[in-house]
């Protein structure tokens, strides 16, 4: 088990000179979940609150890192993170931003954490939507436990979410190697999993290399481009991504190997593509 790995911040989870914002906060994956729900808004779930969203507002879903998030959140209220700001207010993003925040929140209280990217089953019936979840180490439970952040009372009550998102159970949110091998299988069909009009192998390639990314401690965007790879509508390196969803799927017990193919094969360069902004962008 390597805990150390993922019990300080560290690159895009690092809060920087912003850190000693966390130091008055509480403690505990749930009452921290509470603390990034007042302080973030979805960009795609802003308007049932309902809040809509200016150009600048849709504009900070792109931004990368903790630091930077913190700085923008603080420039706009200077009230300490606890105090929830009203939603039309809040720091825009997706639900990376919120892991990626919850995330850095709980290595700042020395509780090991990282970002998984995959699919969640509870956001449209029939289907699997690109998501991001946080997983924490629960000390009593001696297990890696999947929290979903986003899920404040009102999204619970939107998508009829019935689980608890402290403990979001493993076929409810599935890691993007669990997708890949279901399709795989034939058990289920690549067509399933998305976004938007986004949907098929290419979709689930391109997550499972954001989620060894993401377990080697640089959580890019969801729409972040590189490597590996394919574009949409293109067929991925069957057998490479064969490999790489046995490693994403049991990251703890591929330890070496999932480091040492991040390293060769998959390491986020000084570049990338924004899809979303179509145009290239240094990390």
């Amino acid at each position: 088990m390597n805990l150390e790995f993922y019990r300080t911040p560290i690159a895009l989870s690092d809060p920087g000179k912003q850190g000693p914002l966390f130091d008055d906060l509480p403690r505990g994956p749930e009452p921290l979940a509470a603390v990034v729900q007042g302080l973030l808004m979805h960009q795609h779930v802003a308007s049932t609150y309902p809040v809509t969203l200016s150009t600048a507002q849709i504009e900070q879903a792109h931004v990368r890192s903790v630091e930077e998030m913190l700085t923008e959140i603080v420039a706009h209220d200077t009230r300490p993170l606890h105090a929830a700001r009203p939603a039309d207010e809040r720091q825009v993003g997706v639900c990376r931003h919120f892991t990626l925040l919850h995330v850095a929140m709980l290595r700042r209280k020395g509780v090991p954490a990282r970002a998984r990217c995959g699919f969640a089953a509870y956001f449209v019936a029939g289907k699997y939507l690109d998501h991001w979840v946080t997983e924490y180490w629960n000390d009593k439970r001696g297990t890696w436990v999947l929290f979903d952040a986003q899920l404040d009372a009102h999204q619970r009550a939107l998508f009829k979410v019935t689980f608890d998102p402290a403990d979001v159970p493993r076929d409810q949110f599935l890691v993007a190697g669990d997708c890949w091998q279901l399709c795989r299988a034939g058990k289920t069909d690549p067509m399933d999993f998305g976004v938007l009009d986004l949907f098929g192998w290419w979709m689930i390639a391109g997550n499972v290399v954001r989620d060894i990314a993401a377990l080697n401690n640089l959580e890019m965007l969801p729409w972040d481009c590189w490597g590996p790879m394919p574009r949409p509508g293109e067929n991925p390196d069957f057998a490479l991504f064969d490999r790489l969803a046995v490693l994403s799927q049991e990251p703890d017990s591929h330890w070496d190997e999932l480091r040492e193919v991040y390293a060769t094969t998959l390491a986020v360069p000084p570049q990338v593509v924004n899809a979303v902004r179509n145009r290239i962008e240094t990390t």
